[in-house]
């Protein structure tokens, strides 16, 4: 089985908010974009939070979006074996260095979780995160996370306070 690689963090100097997810899937991978399978819910989710319609621009102008509003992406695992995209299927992960890449951002004020895996994987890594740095779960954004959109951002609107 081939191992699978995550891409380069999306961060700067003025990152408050950095959202984790565990790996990306087959359609991100094919497409070298975080969230990049058409279903998955995350641009229209973090767009509600930063008060921009995200899904209408291009990858480069969500980045820069994201950045402007002050949220960094990355995810919690550097490289897995994993046939298709589910979390369940990850074998043998190595793990991102998570704790280097929060420290190194100064004006950090929170790490959210998308979705279940990269929650408990994260936390297993930021069991004691930097002063002022609050860990917050989410409802996976991913289309196997059958839940409503709407409760889904309600709980991913708590985000906001972290940037605010």
């Amino acid at each position: 089985m081939t191992r699978k690689a995550g891409f380069d963090p999306v961060v700067d100097a003025n990152t408050r908010l950095l959202i984790l997810g565990s790996l990306p899937g087959d359609a991100s991978l094919k497409v070298a974009q975080y969230y990049g399978h058409p279903r998955n819910a995350f641009w229209r989710l973090i767009g509600g939070v930063i008060g921009r319609d995200l899904p209408p621009l291009t990858y480069d102008e969500r980045l820069a979006a994201l950045k402007a509003a002050g949220v960094g992406l990355w995810d919690v695992i550097a490289s897995a074996e994993r046939p298709g995209s589910l979390d369940a299927a990850i074998r043998r992960p190595e793990a991102a260095d998570l704790c280097g890449l929060v420290g190194s951002l100064p004006a950090l004020r929170a790490v959210a979780f998308n979705g279940g895996a990269a929650a408990r994987l994260g936390r297993a890594v930021l069991v004691d995160p930097p002063a002022g740095v609050s860990l917050i779960d989410l409802p996976s954004s991913s289309p196997a996370h059958a839940r409503p959109f709407a409760e889904k951002a309600a709980a991913w609107a708590r985000l906001g306070r972290a940037l605010g």
